[in-house]
């Protein structure tokens, strides 16, 4: 399968769906604990631990926040006492390196993900997504969407998320920005519609 086939097959997807906007907020650290609270929870109980989050959302006030009322806060997205660990590890990390995104843009792609992955709570997905949508690094984002997908229309049976990463990563190398997120989010919205109808036609995404 040529790589332009499947560019006209993700393509294809962002068109479907349409631009899914993902993680735009204004102020970058609500995104960034977004990212945490939605590990393993809906898109509903992460965004209310997210609202009860929000007059607290700036690095000094969570460093300083108790970590029980951390928990009480995040309750709503599960797996509060875990994500709460995880909020305060990310945000030290923040705040280790002066807090404005700027500063990081001298770092190679491949510097910064593997100090993403030193933090508490990131794995290579969530440092993946960090890179894509709040550092703004073409990544292709290996999630489970994407290699069901990709398996189901033939583009190869990857076993880890590192093996499919590292065999389609440049895929994004010649796409702009904001194609390659909307590739990621497509992928998981089509995702999500699949896993309600597995008997969808996506033969479209091949013609």
């Amino acid at each position: 399968m040529t790589q332009e086939k499947i560019k006209t097959a993700l393509d294809r997807l962002v068109d479907h769906y349409g631009h899914q906007d993902w993680w735009e907020n204004d102020h970058y650290l609500a995104d960034v604990v977004s990212m945490i609270l939605i590990q393993q929870t809906t898109q509903l109980n992460m965004e209310k631990a997210l609202e009860n989050l929000k007059p607290h959302l700036s690095i000094k006030t969570l460093l300083a926040m108790e970590q029980s009322k951390l928990e009480k806060l995040i309750r709503p997205a599960g797996f509060y006492k875990q994500k709460s660990k995880y909020i305060k590890a990310i945000t030290h990390w923040f705040h280790q390196h002066h807090t404005t995104l700027d500063r990081f843009e001298q770092y190679p792609t491949n510097t910064l993900r593997q100090e993403l992955l030193t933090i508490q709570g990131v794995g290579e997905e969530t440092a993946d997504v960090l890179l894509l949508y709040i550092f703004k690094r073409r990544v292709f984002v290996s999630d489970q969407y994407a290699r069901r997908l990709f398996l189901r229309l033939g583009f190869g049976d990857f076993k880890s998320y590192q093996d499919m990463r590292q065999h389609y990563q440049p895929l994004v190398e010649n796409i702009n920005l904001k194609q390659c997120k909307e590739w990621h989010a497509s992928i998981d919205v089509h995702g999500k519609a699949f896993r309600q109808n597995p008997t969808m036609d996506e033969s479209w995404l091949l013609d």
